[in-house]
């Protein structure tokens, strides 16, 4: 791999699936290594065209952030999140949208199953990503991920969307 125009729809489906595993199965050190050091992680909350530095967002993470959050799941402590979430969820529909610098915009759907103690929640939509190649690895630099109930009242979501 040497530029995001040499990206193949396969490659791209296989980093996908992968991202989704660690997510899914809380290996929080391989999901993190996925991430470019200047990502930005948003799942907005309501309207996804507003500007998420000055609405509210169920998340926006840069790097750092996302890095802390990591850190707390890591704990085992955090009480949303105790115990952890039974999660797999199905990756689909994958299409690239385009280049954006150095970065191959693709998107996907999903459709994720929730399990805990409270019961089970269905969360569904569309994942917009910006894959960037940096020293010959595939990496994340932006996940936004449009819940199709965004504009709903939502339960807790302590666990990596």
């Amino acid at each position: 791999m040497t530029a995001a125009t040499e990206l193949d729809i396969r490659q791209v489906e296989q980093f996908l699936f992968r991202e989704a595993r660690y997510a899914d199965e809380h290996d929080y050190d391989a999901w993190e290594a996925l991430w470019t050091d200047d990502a930005l992680y948003w799942v907005p909350a309501g309207d996804d065209t507003s500007d998420p530095a000055t609405v509210v967002a169920v998340v926006y993470d840069n790097r750092n952030r996302i890095s802390t959050r990591l850190k707390q799941l890591r704990t085992g402590k955090r009480y949303s999140q105790s115990p952890p979430s039974n999660l797999r969820r199905t990756v689909s529909n994958v299409e690239f949208l385009g280049v954006e610098g150095e970065d191959t915009v693709v998107a996907a759907n999903f459709v994720l199953a929730e399990s805990r103690v409270r019961g089970t929640e269905i969360w569904a939509g569309r994942t917009t990503y910006r894959l960037r190649v940096v020293d010959g690895e595939l990496k994340l630099a932006y996940k936004k991920v449009d819940l199709v109930n965004a504009d709903q009242a939502l339960p807790t979501m302590a666990f990596l969307i």
